[in-house]
């Protein structure tokens, strides 16, 4: 599990990205801390992986090692566990006592002068000795108006479509009230998500509607509902907003909902001032009574939008089941003007082409426990049961067609790469940006092997009635397993390449109307081992 799954990701920025800088966890892995594990920090990223830059703790994570994980006595031992593993950077306060710890005999000069060597050369290299190209830079530049477009540009692509019933886009001309609800409706902070700056404008999704709509349509609002208390006055009872959510909805023509999380919900360790889970989320369902109104809101018997904002996958089972939820957005948490982007989605400015980078599960209640890291029953590579929307799926307000899916090769017994190809039309009225994926999995696998796995990707632009041969090439690797014993082996036995926009699983063909194509490929010969 550990190179199968957790650890690709990593190698590819060290190896192929070249990073600077890489930041330990907070967590243990296999009993070392992160921050302070040799056979992360030293062994696998360093000797293994070659790597050159720097490494940084999260904040605090070093001070972990003995007010949590009590696996030092104190903060000098922990500086000493930090420092012996290759931790250059202490985000936090723990090495404030390096020079006790020196004293004591824990650390030796020569640790602390090689870390400090890696902090200045990156120091260097940024060209803050010598003048940097971004000195000269004005302030005038910073939220220029490249920069609010790129801003609005972003949170288009990043837009999913998980369902949609033909409502969406919405025509203004037979709309002539929109009621707007929830309490992610006119709220900035869900727009920013973690780690912001703060900008000169805002644009909630309220705002966005409001100027989307025009002026011959009016707009409703109300919050609703708080985003995870009872109430939202604090002197007011208990649903508070739910009766004027209700007055509002019966007003309206449509409406749009507005629910979800924000960063205060799922933040990280201690997020500061969290009150309702610190930093966790205590499951998959919409948190405090957001559901409660979501279904009174669609007893109603208006059609509902519903615009989801958060960072992370939600149990919308309910929603997606229910006819009067006529469509979903997911829109994450999409900046300061995600708000126009949202609304310009809603009303057929551009459509949607995201696709989930993550599973969508209905509930918790089939997962693996949340202590167990082992990869069984977790994600579309290991597990096809009780998932809502799959990684890799989103619709589009087009039709994309793909055709004429073949493979340069049939057979790779000498190892050599294979290109898939494949012919992809837009079909509808919208300009789309297509997701084109490649899904891999071994026919004679074991059983705990992973299924299907996104091996390439490829994102084409296309215009309405456009058709592209789109190629993408597969290494040796993407067709091999790592074993038990950590070897990372090609097997002999058929191959099966999966080429579309989308998942080759059944939900995915049950949600779209669409089914992949499968190729099929061999590898003949003996088992093969090859590097990671």
């Amino acid at each position: 599990d550990l190179y199968e799954t957790y650890l690709p990701a990593f190698e590819a920025l060290v190896k192929e990205a070249d990073v600077e800088a890489v930041m330990g966890a907070y967590n243990r892995t296999n009993g070392e801390p992160c921050c302070g594990s040799k056979t992360l920090l030293k062994d696998i990223l360093r000797d293994d992986w070659g790597f050159k830059g720097h490494v940084v703790s999260d904040c605090w994570a070093v001070r972990d090692f003995h007010l949590n994980h009590k696996v030092t006595e104190g903060p000098k031992e922990s500086v000493k566990m930090a420092l012996d593993a290759g931790c250059d950077l202490n985000c936090g306060c723990t090495y404030a006592y390096i020079m006790a710890a020196l004293k004591k005999g824990l650390i030796t000069e020569e640790q602390i002068t090689r870390s400090c060597v890696r902090l200045y050369t990156t120091r260097f290299l940024l060209g803050l000795f010598d003048g940097s190209e971004y000195d000269s830079i004005p302030y005038e530049v910073v939220e220029c108006e490249g920069h609010r477009k790129l801003a609005v540009t972003a949170a288009e692509k990043g837009i999913v479509l998980l369902k949609n019933d033909g409502i969406l886009p919405l025509d203004k001309s037979r709309i002539k009230t929109i009621g707007v609800i929830g309490p992610n409706a006119n709220s900035r902070r869900v727009l920013s998500g973690n780690y912001h700056g703060t900008s000169s404008h805002y644009v909630t999704v309220l705002d966005g509607i409001q100027k989307e709509a025009g002026e011959t349509c009016r707009v409703l609002y109300s919050e609703g509902c708080h985003l995870y208390k009872d109430q939202v006055e604090f002197l007011g009872e208990p649903k508070d907003r739910f009766k004027e959510a209700l007055i509002a909805a019966e007003r309206a023509d449509v409406i749009v909902m507005c629910l979800g999380l924000d960063a205060g919900i799922e933040g990280e360790e201690g997020d500061a001032g969290n009150e309702y889970a610190s930093g966790d989320k205590l499951g998959l369902k919409l948190p405090g009574l957001q559901q409660e109104l979501l279904e009174a809101v669609a007893a109603v018997g208006k059609p509902i939008v519903l615009t989801v904002l958060a960072g992370s996958a939600l149990d919308l089972s309910w929603a997606q089941e229910h006819a009067q939820i006529r469509a979903i957005l997911d829109c994450w948490y999409p900046g300061a003007r995600g708000g126009k982007a949202i609304a310009e989605a809603l009303f057929g400015e551009f459509s949607p082409c995201g696709k989930l980078p993550v599973t969508f599960y209905e509930g918790t209640e089939f997962l693996p426990d949340f202590t167990d890291y082992s990869m069984a029953g977790r994600t579309y590579r290991y597990t096809d049961r009780h998932v809502l929307y799959p990684f890799g799926y989103g619709l589009t307000y087009s039709q994309i067609r793909y055709s004429d899916a073949h493979a340069d090769v049939t057979d790779f017994g000498i190892l050599e790469p294979v290109t898939v190809h494949v012919t992809v039309e837009n079909t509808g009225t919208y300009p789309v940006q297509e997701a084109v994926q490649v899904y891999v999995r071994f026919s004679e696998r074991e059983a705990y092997d992973p299924g299907y796995q996104l091996k390439g990707i490829r994102s084409v632009a296309l215009e309405c009635g456009e058709k592209k041969e789109v190629c993408i090439t597969l290494s040796t690797r993407d067709f091999a397993l790592i074993s038990e014993e950590g070897k990372c082996l090609v097997h002999p036995g058929s191959y099966e390449i999966a080429v579309g926009g989308q998942q080759p699983d059944e939900r995915s063909s049950r949600l779209t109307g669409q089914t992949v194509s499968t190729l099929f490929i061999c590898k003949t010969g003996n088992v093969t081992e090859v590097e990671y």
